[in-house]
């Protein structure tokens, strides 16, 4: 088995993991596994848009600038060991991502570059794959272009590439975790989802991936105790936020409002194509399956709607 058949191989294991893990121990009970946004995330994010930036990322950023130049004297790593390799770029990386993250939510331009990432209501395993396409551009040209240029074996390049995403998401997970002593070192959604919810205390808060001391150590940690409110106005963003993949991406260099913008034929039809293609596929599976769902509730069990008042304190503006 090769080295990418390997890590590929655990990276699934960890998925079906980790979704057995949020359906035993949830860290919002409520949380459905097909929530808002779930196949926007994986089929856009998480898919096509990880191919493309990938090509672009080695292809034509990062291999053109490794034979355009002689780097044949920054070969620093012949002498260390894999795992010294990749630990030592797994750390410097991390410290790096912590300061752009800081940077992100301190600057107004760059977080029109981080803001699809906060923009989801219903946080899980996936939701840590919605990144603004230049956001990953920068970033990993950033992480993977040392690692190329400086000579390290390139077995590093997958092994960090796999517990990127192992723990890109785990925390952001819903389950209940809590590390002890351990949340001193390393991060966890016990402290990476208050990041994603929407209080004024959080926003320059918890800003660490994989290790949580730097929070600590650059005084950003924000460890209540608690857990966040269970509506969906307590998690996200406070403003509105196209749920379309091409137009969060649009709504980051023009602003502009959806429901204004349905009066165009053309914008109209875009709008309608993705939820009209959701509802097909529905109705086909359900043909399909040839079952017949019965509400097995009286109307009058069902428990009361779960309501918010616009009003409340903890919901919050931050942008």
């Amino acid at each position: 088995m090769t080295l990418i058949q390997t890590t590929t191989t655990i990276l699934i294991c960890w998925v079906i993991f980790i979704i057995a893990w949020e359906r035993i121990s949830p860290y919002r009970k409520r949380l459905p596994f097909f929530r808002d946004g779930f196949w926007v995330d994986l089929v856009w994010y998480t898919i096509i848009q990880s191919y493309f930036l990938k090509i672009i990322i080695f292809d034509y950023i990062i291999n053109p600038v490794q034979h355009h130049f002689d780097w044949s004297g920054f070969q620093f790593f012949k002498s260390w060991s894999i795992t010294e390799q990749v630990l030592f770029f797994v750390v410097t990386h991390d410290l790096y991502i912590y300061l752009f993250h800081r940077m992100q939510h301190a600057s107004k331009l760059l977080w029109r570059t981080h803001e699809a990432h906060h923009s989801g209501k219903e946080i899980d395993f996936l939701a840590g794959s919605r990144s603004h396409a230049l956001e990953i551009i920068i970033n990993q040209t950033i992480e993977f272009a040392p690692i190329v240029i400086l000579g390290a074996d390139p077995a590093v390049i997958p092994i960090k590439a796999m517990l990127d995403a192992m723990f890109g998401m785990f925390i952001h997970a819903n389950v209940n975790v809590k590390l002890g002593k351990f949340k001193y070192f390393l991060n966890s959604p016990e402290l990476h989802l208050w990041h994603h919810a929407n209080y004024r205390e959080v926003f320059h808060r918890n800003f660490s991936t994989k290790f949580s001391v730097w929070d600590y150590l650059f005084g950003t940690i924000y460890d209540p105790g608690h857990k966040p409110g269970d509506y969906n106005e307590n998690w996200g963003l406070y403003y509105d936020y196209p749920k379309d993949y091409f137009l969060q991406h649009a709504f980051s260099v023009k602003r502009f409002d959806e429901k204004k913008l349905l009066k165009y034929k053309w914008f109209k039809t875009y709008y309608e194509l993705r939820p009209s293609l959701i509802t097909a596929f529905k109705k086909l599976f359900r043909r399909k399956k040839g079952a017949t769902i019965v509400n097995m509730h009286p109307q009058e069990d069902l428990p009361p709607a779960l309501s918010a008042s616009a009003n409340d304190e903890t919901i919050i503006n931050y942008n």
